[in-house]
């Protein structure tokens, strides 16, 4: 099996996500990881890896070329799972988001896909019934309609994008369904937010069984703020101890990840409250070094 994240920008936060998440299936690796493929435009950031990562630096063009005659940026993330399939067609390929973590049995996930079962992180429910904006949108858009050979139908699930994994078999026709489907909804300018997760989503249940990855592998995209402090206090001790990569491994067998949430939902009043009291109330006596004094 075959990891595979897509990490671009100088934002730290999402390389340190990225090695955390790295680590943290370090620790099973137990011979079932056949390679680690960051693609990214900032490798200086995996260094402490070692030769256990590959970095694939991508050139600015190629990522031009991957979002596609529509310019759809996240399209890149399909390419990206073709880029990987055909270096290691063999191998069943796991995406992970950045804000991910294996916590659960690597031997059980590697199985599942081994014999045929596809996963993403969790299903969201049927579009046509799913209840924000931006979905009711998507499916009064696209009900009705083929996208890459596909009947819109009602039963058609979104499922969260944040971990993708496509077992060997049929791999690469898989990914050719997810794009062919991307591309159709961006040539009918369908609300671009959730193109390619709705694109893997299809394809995926399209052509293998489909489950969910979130019995293995946490994913916390709505507390990434509880998660950035933990991860970067457990990296800083790494720098500051000078540890080795083994004894980082060893370190992680002591991490509680239990210990924060890893879903939350705010309501947008409590964000428009927040808000107004920043603005109503904003800090006094903000000092700054003055270097003529």
């Amino acid at each position: 099996m075959q990891l595979l994240y897509l990490v671009f920008g100088n934002n730290i936060q999402n390389h340190f996500q990225a090695n955390f998440s790295i680590l943290s299936f370090l620790r099973q690796k137990e011979n079932l990881l056949t390679a680690i493929t960051i693609v990214t435009d900032a490798p200086e950031f995996y260094q402490h890896l070692g030769p256990l990562v590959t970095t694939e630096v991508i050139a600015a063009d190629t990522l031009l070329e991957w979002q596609g005659e529509y310019r759809f940026f996240w399209r890149a993330k399909i390419k990206a799972l073709e880029y990987a399939a055909q270096r290691h067609p063999q191998a069943a390929l796991l995406y992970l988001d950045t804000d991910t973590f294996l916590h659960g049995s690597l031997p059980q996930l590697a199985q599942a896909l081994a014999t045929g079962t596809a996963f993403m992180h969790e299903a969201e429910g049927a579009l046509s019934s799913l209840p924000s904006k931006t979905e009711r949108r998507m499916w009064q858009q696209v009900k009705g309609q083929t996208f890459g050979g596909v009947a819109m139908q009602e039963k058609l699930g979104m499922w969260n994008a944040g971990v993708v994994g496509i077992p060997a078999q049929r791999n690469l026709e898989a990914i050719a369904l997810a794009l062919r489907i991307c591309d159709d909804l961006c040539a009918q300018q369908v609300t671009p937010r959730l193109i390619e997760q709705f694109a893997l989503s299809v394809a995926l249940e399209e052509t293998y069984t489909l489950e969910e990855a979130r019995p293995h592998i946490g994913h916390y995209w709505s507390t990434k703020t509880e998660w950035n402090g933990a991860i970067s206090a457990f990296l800083l001790e790494s720098h500051l101890k000078n540890r080795t990569l083994e004894a980082d491994l060893a370190a992680l067998s002591a991490f509680d990840y239990q210990q924060l949430p890893i879903k939350k939902k705010v309501r947008n009043t409590q964000n428009r409250l927040n808000n107004l009291v920043n603005k109503a109330f904003p800090p006094r006596q903000v000092e700054f070094i003055d270097p003529k004094r």
